[in-house]
């Protein structure tokens, strides 16, 4: 045999095999792209069988919105303005579902220059395609809750001890020309108090492989209450590789637990604390020179409610509170214990509390004028110290 035809031959085996064999999507396309003959893998990818595939045009399963681009570059090739192109488009299979491919188109020329036929290379991209939308809308969802929550990321390398915040965190921080911050520069900021709570420490070790944080951070809108929720993530051998976190401000909430945690310990007759609330006050109390209780009940008092009703009577308890106030020092706390009962607690020696008790029933000794009604109510106080 011809040693150039056996060549030709060996050529021409290579090839079919190759084509064939191809985990990808392969055709050969006529000048007017029709399909002269494809792969199993392309037939596959379509939902067709390698004869149904034969001498239909590209066209027959394209995807409307996508033709115009393709015929486009194929015209331009057979006008030899270019050699190929590339482009990802959508296929129509059989069923009806779309296939996402990326397409490679090669034009196979003769001597003079002139197109013969074309090779395309098809390789599905469905799944990637599937993957790239979710991403792309955890990404939305995330930018939405970021919106929502005020605040921003920031993450750690556990080896290299390096540390950044995102963009939207050091926005939020600093304003829309901030630089992102690293370790020392967002700790600066949270309030000295707080650092402690702000600690990576026991993620650095793996102790913990996630923990929440509240502390307070100095911003251009200032001082805010944030709520960093950190998580560890662990290498296949579960070593701890990197820390994420995501600070949220927690200024409004945090207020509004405040308020409530105040009016729960409030009088909301008189605004002094109530019996929750002196309870609260001795228990954290630290009294370095001695503490002393003084009970206070009003003497008269029923007769006022009986004679003028309940709302002179709470007049008069309003009054008595602002007087009780007058009578004892800032560091003191006062307290209503229900009905006409009072209860002082002194921060001090035996004396400061003698002459606190002194005050309060020089005080409430004196006549209560409201408005075209004067009434006379006396303070009897027992203490202990």
């Amino acid at each position: 045999m011809n040693p150039d035809r056996q060549d030709l031959q060996e050529r021409s085996a290579l090839f079919d095999y190759a084509f064939e064999a191809a985990p990808i999507g392969i055709a050969l396309v006529d000048t007017q792209g029709r399909i002269i003959k494809g792969n199993e893998s392309f037939a596959r990818m379509l939902g067709l069988s390698k004869r149904q595939l034969e001498a239909k045009s590209f066209g027959d399963f394209t995807h409307a919105d996508d033709l115009e681009v393709d015929l486009g570059l194929f015209e331009e090739v057979l006008a030899r303005k270019r050699d190929g192109y590339r482009i990802e488009k959508r296929y129509l299979r059989r069923d009806g579902e779309i296939v996402y491919a990326a397409l490679t188109v090669t034009a196979m020329r003769n001597a003079e220059g002139s197109v013969v036929r074309f090779i395309s290379q098809i390789e599905d991209i469905t799944e990637q395609k599937r993957a790239e939308r979710q991403l792309a809308e955890r990404a939305a969802q995330l930018e939405l809750v970021l919106e929502a929550i005020r605040g921003g990321f920031w993450h750690m390398d556990v080896e290299t001890q390096h540390f950044e915040t995102s963009n939207r965190l050091a926005q939020f921080i600093s304003g829309p020309d901030a630089a992102i911050l690293d370790l020392e520069g967002y700790m600066a900021l949270v309030m000295p108090s707080d650092r402690a709570n702000a600690s990576l420490a026991d993620l650095l070790a793996g102790t913990v492989d996630q923990s929440v944080a509240e502390y307070r951070l100095a911003t251009r809108n200032g001082e805010r209450w944030m709520r960093c929720d950190r998580r560890l993530l662990r290498d296949d051998q579960g070593k701890p590789m990197r820390i994420v976190g995501v600070a949220m401000d927690m200024t409004a909430e945090h207020t509004r637990l405040e308020q409530l945690e105040t009016s729960a310990d409030t009088d909301s007759l008189t605004s002094l604390l109530n019996r929750r609330g002196i309870q609260k006050s001795f228990t954290h109390g630290v009294f370095s020179l001695g503490c002393g209780l003084l009970a206070v009940d009003l003497d008269g008092f029923k007769a006022v409610n009986d004679r003028f009703g309940h709302g002179m009577g709470d007049a008069v308890l309003v009054e008595a509170a602002l007087r009780l106030k007058r009578s004892v020092r800032q560091i003191d706390t006062i307290a209503r214990m229900g009905g006409d009962e009072f209860l002082v607690l002194i921060d001090g020696p035996h004396s400061a509390a003698e002459g606190i008790a002194a005050r309060i029933v020089e005080e409430l000794r004196q006549p209560i004028e409201l408005g075209d009604h004067t009434v006379a109510v006396h303070a009897s106080v027992g203490g202990a110290w």
